[in-house]
């Protein structure tokens, strides 16, 4: 068996990741799932790196053979670092996959032996975002349905909200 990157911004993770990541492991072809925290410079997360890290390792504990990392330069490169040869990426839609093959095609012409393997979400989180829950958390919306309970709680918390949730 193969070990396999997750790479996203996950700003933050959701319920959709976590569905993503169970597919996954429950294949039963990798040994080791890497969720990437992939580090844009260019934007401005709404979490500091370790702080994110600590909320995927929270929501993935319960799975020993997912692990959690992070990276501020290409995917591909970390991957050959650690003789990774496929990347899980998760898909909502038609638009989704325009994005993610473009992607996977440009990782492929980086590193010609990385694969990328395509899981589709369930239905009920077709339409689910980071950037959406954000927005819902921002305005004060209940985010519990799309985000683990540790999640909700840091992005109340980042937003000046009390536990309960809505302001």
């Amino acid at each position: 068996m193969q070990a396999a990157l997750y790479p996203g911004s996950f700003d933050p993770i959701t319920r959709g990741h976590l569905y993503i990541i169970e597919r996954a492991r429950d294949m039963g072809i990798f040994s080791e799932i890497t969720v990437l925290l992939a580090v844009n410079p260019n934007k401005a997360p709404l979490f500091p790196t370790e702080e994110n890290m600590a909320l995927i390792r929270q929501t993935t504990s319960q799975w020993p053979e997912v692990q959690v990392d992070s990276t501020e330069g290409l995917v591909t490169d970390y991957a050959q670092r650690h003789n990774i040869r496929v990347a899980i990426r998760g898909l909502r839609g038609v638009t989704d996959f325009e994005n993610e093959f473009s992607m996977a095609l440009t990782n492929r012409d980086l590193s010609p032996d990385f694969d990328t393997l395509f899981l589709m979400t369930r239905s009920d989180y077709m339409y689910l975002s980071s950037s959406l829950v954000r927005q819902v958390a921002q305005m004060g919306g209940a985010i519990e349905q799309f985000v683990p309970d540790c999640v909700a709680v840091k992005l109340r918390k980042k937003f000046g909200q009390g536990a309960g949730g809505h302001v």
